[in-house]
């Protein structure tokens, strides 16, 4: 009997981790809770804070430095519609005369590019090809889906360049910062940004994305087409009709140029992946000289005034020589053109190493020649050719 109360004993020790002298307390009933006491602790380690730490969203993964790039540049890229007046004529029938008659009208054509703004104040660049001195009215829209009247502060066909300025009472917008174009590495991302085929005409740009291909690209001035585009920066980012005057962007969301126009190679008129754009630096330079007074002059005084050699004048002046040129008018003899032996009279065939067929091209020339370069010049006078190097300063003033 003994026996069994010690082995009773030592089993109500194991089970109660009582002392066998003191009386156990078993409850009536258990807890109800006892099971759910248990659960919330298996959910407290599971959210151990070492191991529930924030994870991406899918939204999150979707971003990325183009996304953002086009976040930082977009709301200042504007769509640009400009109404021009054209001269054209109409073929009108003359009952008095029985026959047609060609009848001049002028009528108006509308035209679609783009542009960004670049200040808060809202000054606009776009290309001289968009916007130019023969715009009659010129509709600019935002991103945000207001639209405004822009005027022309001025332009400049060889650069083809313009700036506007945003009309009305609204006093902020939204603006870009242009990159060092200097600094442009090839292979880099390019975003091209605008408004092509006139698709957003609530002002939302269209975005396409590609590389940097190229740098320096130099496009010589045509002599039916004097603009000059030189040290243009090569992308294959989709360009397309009506991106023209819209912003090239880097990662950054800053403007590495202006959209200007896509090379085809004569194998379609879309684009092949060759698009060119104006770089940064050249635009803030020329943008400047337009803020300031509406055109853009050289930085140095040739000293010599000059006009295209035509029939008309070879008619005047049987001594000219039946040649393209420029004929020297007035030479300033404090000037650079003097200086080189330049005298009224001559007629100058060739800038450099360029033949210059019109007074357009041969500004178009001079413009790629600073103060304090050397300009070689090939000219004739009296039937004779003779070849000249003009020092490039600032006009001297004398008597």
């Amino acid at each position: 009997m003994v026996r069994h109360a010690t082995i009773l004993s030592l089993l109500i020790l194991l089970f109660t981790g009582c002392n066998p002298d003191q009386k156990a307390t078993i409850p009536d009933k258990a807890p109800l809770a006892s099971l759910s006491t248990i659960a919330p602790a298996k959910a407290q380690k599971q959210s151990d804070p070492a191991q529930n730490q924030t994870q991406p969203t899918v939204d999150d993964s979707r971003k990325n430095a183009i996304t953002n790039a086009v976040e930082k540049a977009g709301p200042a890229v504007v769509s640009i519609t400009v109404t021009e007046l054209q001269r054209g004529y109409t073929r009108e029938f003359d009952s008095f005369f029985f026959r047609y008659f060609d009848v001049p009208v002028q009528r108006e054509v509308k035209s679609s590019g783009s542009g960004f703004i670049i200040s808060e104040d809202g000054l606009v660049v776009t290309n001289e090809h968009v916007a130019s001195k023969n715009s009659k009215t010129i509709m600019v829209a935002l991103s945000d889906g207001s639209k405004h009247e822009a005027e022309l502060l001025g332009s400049d066909e060889l650069a083809d360049l313009s700036l506007l300025q945003i009309k009305g009472d609204r006093t902020s917008f939204p603006h870009v910062e242009f990159a060092d174009s200097d600094d442009i590495m090839v292979g880099e991302w390019s975003i091209a940004m605008g408004n092509p085929f006139g698709l957003f005409a609530d002002g939302q740009p269209s975005v396409t994305v590609g590389v940097v291909s190229a740098k320096e690209r130099d496009f010589r001035p045509d002599p039916q087409d004097p603009r000059v585009y030189v040290e243009m920066i090569q992308t294959d980012a989709a360009i397309n009709r009506g991106n023209s005057g819209g912003p090239l962007v880097n990662s950054n969301g800053e403007v590495m140029g202006v959209n200007t126009f896509i090379f085809t190679g004569g194998t379609s008129s879309g684009f092949v992946g060759l698009g060119f754009a104006i770089p940064s630096n050249r635009v803030q330079k020329i943008i400047s000289q337009l803020q300031e007074s509406g055109s853009v002059s050289l930085e140095y005084d040739p000293g010599m005034k000059f006009v295209p050699v035509t029939r008309q004048l070879i008619m005047q002046y049987p001594s000219i020589p039946r040649v393209l040129g420029l004929f020297v008018t007035e030479v300033n003899k404090s000037g650079p053109a003097y200086e080189c032996g330049i005298m009224p009279g001559d007629v100058i065939v060739q800038i450099g190493e360029e033949r210059v067929t019109s007074d357009m091209h041969a500004w178009a020339l001079m413009r790629e020649y600073e103060e304090g370069e050397e300009m070689t010049l090939h000219l004739i006078r009296d039937n004779k050719q003779y070849k000249t190097s003009m020092k490039l300063r600032k006009r001297v003033q004398g008597r």
